[in-house]
């Protein structure tokens, strides 16, 4: 009787593999060659499974999308949903942390995507990080809406103006700062969560 083998096969190491190189390093280069020699397979084993960069991209941030964070504020329903909200985009926040640590991961967004032209590899990255980003914030507001906390409606609009607003705080947190920055900084969200949670219009 054979015993079935514990070890992750060939697609679930491509997997493992790239999903690591982008949580060690969101401005990673998921080429072809690179998620193999990571995995410890052949590029054409790869290529079997992922024909496409872009497929492999996808497949990847599509299994972090169905990762729940843990104790997730959304569901706190001791704070009120404008509260719960504003909990969840400082979770994202906090991920970039602030000062020299923000500086390290703006610099590193800057020399990948900005300074030079990105190639079709880099570009494919990081459009599919955004998408994974607007998502979350997508399924908080869909979670908000389905409880009756909040109108109904363009949940991709909403999601789309705080993932704007909290990219400009990131771009804050790596500038030179001033004390009061952590209090404005509460400030802008309450705003844009206030924006989002009342009568939201199309137009």
């Amino acid at each position: 009787m054979s015993v079935k083998s514990k070890d992750p096969g060939t697609r679930d190491k491509i997997l493992i593999a790239a999903a690591t190189m982008l949580g060690e390093n969101p401005t990673a280069r998921l080429s072809v060659r690179a998620v193999a020699a990571r995995a410890h397979v052949s590029t054409g084993s790869l290529r079997h499974f992922f024909p496409t960069q872009r497929a492999l991209i996808d497949t990847v941030v599509a299994g972090i999308y169905d990762v729940e964070i843990p104790d997730d504020p959304i569901h706190d329903h001791a704070l009120a949903p404008t509260e719960r909200l504003i909990a969840c985009l400082r979770l994202i926040l906090a991920q970039v942390g602030a000062g020299g640590r923000a500086r390290e991961q703006w610099g590193a967004l800057y020399e990948t995507y900005v300074a030079s032209t990105p190639s079709d590899d880099e570009a494919a990255t990081y459009l599919a990080l955004e998408r994974m980003g607007r998502h979350r914030v997508e399924r908080w507001l869909t979670t908000l809406i389905e409880e009756g906390a909040i109108p109904a409606g363009e949940v991709e609009q909403r999601a789309r103006f705080l993932a704007t607003v909290i990219s400009g705080l990131m771009t804050e947190r790596a500038l030179p700062a001033e004390a009061v920055r952590v209090e404005t900084e509460t400030e802008t969200l309450r705003l844009a969560v206030h924006a989002v949670t009342t009568a939201w219009s199309a137009a």
